[in-house]
């Protein structure tokens, strides 16, 4: 068993710097013999957990059920680039939720050793009005985190 035990948990979220994130867990999980979780939040930000968008929405109920759709139909495209890659996937967890304590849970959940998430790598301003999912993640995950940033720091 590695140090980072049996399962590491890659967040997605199909951007450039998730890609990367992705291509990292692969190697790694393989390397550690650890299987690999795949986990993709829709954030709510709305009123009482509810997405904004469906708050303008007259059918609140459908909405939720085509976003967990569409949550579910994305998870499966990231986890075919990630068998592409030559990795295994032992599951895929689609969420809706806030993505930081929604990823943290699910980690607890899984018991996963490792939680791997890119970082989008915004300035201080936009971190300021967006936070970070990652940077939460790193403050409260009770497991080891790695967050992969992109190849252009300049």
């Amino acid at each position: 068993m590695s140090v980072f035990g049996t399962r590491v948990l890659l967040v997605t979220d199909g951007s450039p710097e998730s890609v990367r994130a992705a291509r990292m867990a692969t190697e790694l999980s393989s390397k550690l013999g650890s299987e690999m979780h795949l986990v993709y939040v829709e954030p709510t930000l709305g009123v009482y957990g509810i997405p904004e968008r469906a708050i303008y929405a007259p059918d609140t109920q459908n909405y939720l059920e085509e976003v967990e759709c569409h949550t579910q139909e994305r998870l499966g495209k990231e986890a075919a680039k990630i068998r592409e890659y030559g990795g295994e996937v032992a599951a895929v967890h689609p969420k809706v939720s806030r993505p930081d304590a929604e990823i943290m849970r699910l980690a607890e959940e899984l018991d996963a050793g490792l939680v791997i998430v890119g970082s989008h790598g915004f300035d201080p301003f936009k971190r300021i009005l967006l936070g970070s999912v990652s940077d939460s993640v790193v403050r409260h995950a009770l497991c080891s985190v790695l967050v992969v940033r992109g190849e252009d720091r300049g």
